[in-house]
């Protein structure tokens, strides 16, 4: 009952959950060009993931799986779908999920035998994987009701069907840890549970036995997405796109979000998008308007490109960056490789390389 009355108060009064403001990037997330100057080793048609293991670098390129080595992609497996996730497990096999619908793992040796296929559990939109062991994983299954594909459908749709599932690959059981969250795009194993990002919420939240707890980081400038261990302790977060007062506004207003996407097309809808400035028609807030040719690097970011190093508590230490005017935006995944981190930005169709002594040399880390 109390609650009842507090999200009404908060709709009657435009605050709480019913605010439309945007936290500013300030503070260990303070704006900088480090992933627009980053190096480009990499373009790809579909790019959706990437994963390492033993200085190996794989990414998930529409259905392809691909092997980075040596400055050039050596394909390693095909399939049928799109690979909409991927992982690599400690005996070096590789798991993914194929239109969100299946999880597959095989061996990069082209042996058959080896090959398990995990199905069923109502699976429809999975985004994110992550290895407990070679014979269990953790998975997001970011929407009950749209594939992984139509996330932005979702967002519009206010989803909270979002779940997080535990595999056994050898029963090939499949157990939900968590369910109603506001998309869930990202796992990362943290004791004996796990941090998910759920992407509407604006947060990261542990995962337990009794299923999700309170934030560790909430409130972000961004809808947070897959996460990957750092060497040196705590993780590397990446964001798929920032948030506007505009998009906040559009969600909070019923009448008008639900006559956008019955009638206009989706890629025009007043909402965010991994990339941008590709037609006049997008739709555009205020100083996001070209004034003398320019795009000001400050303006309200339908697109962005954000990486942010965290700590063991998840508390942000530094990020990197590229910005509203840059081009390395939409990214949704990142790997250490040796002395390099690797991020994948698919709004670009991009894989870009960072030093990582640069990177520590930079915020004296």
């Amino acid at each position: 009952m109390i609650a009842a009355l507090r999200d009404f108060t908060d709709r009657v009064l435009g605050r709480g959950n019913a605010a439309i403001t945007v936290p500013p990037f300030d503070g260990a997330l303070k704006p900088n060009q480090i992933l627009e100057e980053a190096a480009v080793v990499a373009e790809l048609a579909q790019p959706n993931d990437l994963a390492s293991h033993g200085g190996n670098l794989y990414v998930a390129d529409g259905s392809t799986v691909l092997r980075y080595a040596d400055g050039s992609m050596q394909a390693v497996a095909h399939f049928d779908h799109e690979v909409t996730a991927l992982c690599a497990l400690p005996d070096g096999r590789l798991a993914v999920a194929l239109d969100g619908r299946e999880i597959r793992i095989f061996s990069t040796n082209g042996t058959a035998e080896s090959d398990v296929v995990v199905g069923g559990g109502n699976m429809t939109a999975v985004n994110a994987l992550t290895a407990v062991s070679s014979e269990k994983l953790l998975a997001t299954d970011g929407s009950a009701s749209h594939p992984a594909s139509q996330w932005t459908h979702d967002l519009m749709s206010q989803g909270r069907s979002g779940r997080v599932l535990s595999i056994d690959l050898a029963s090939k059981q499949i157990e939900v840890m968590a369910s109603g969250l506001r998309y869930a795009f990202g796992v990362a194993v943290s004791g004996n549970g796990a941090i998910v990002s759920e992407s509407w919420r604006h947060q990261l939240v542990p995962i337990g036995p009794k299923g999700a707890g309170p934030a560790l980081l909430d409130n972000l400038p961004v809808y947070p997405s897959r996460l990957c261990p750092a060497a040196g302790g705590g993780f590397w977060l990446t964001a798929f796109t920032g948030r506007t007062q505009l998009v906040e506004f559009v969600l909070r207003e019923n009448a008008y979000r639900r006559r956008m996407m019955q009638e206009i097309d989706p890629e025009f809808w007043v909402a965010p998008r991994l990339n941008s400035g590709n037609s006049f028609r997008e739709p555009m807030q205020g100083a996001h308007l070209k004034t003398m040719g320019v795009v000001k690097p400050w303006a309200p970011p339908r697109s962005y490109g954000l990486v942010i190093r965290l700590s063991a508590g998840c508390a942000p230490r530094y990020s990197l960056h590229s910005r509203v005017d840059g081009r390395n935006h939409g990214v949704v995944a990142a790997a250490e490789v040796g002395d390099a981190l690797y991020v994948l930005a698919k709004g670009a169709g991009r894989l870009l390389r960072l030093p990582l002594n640069d990177i520590e040399a930079e915020f004296g880390a």
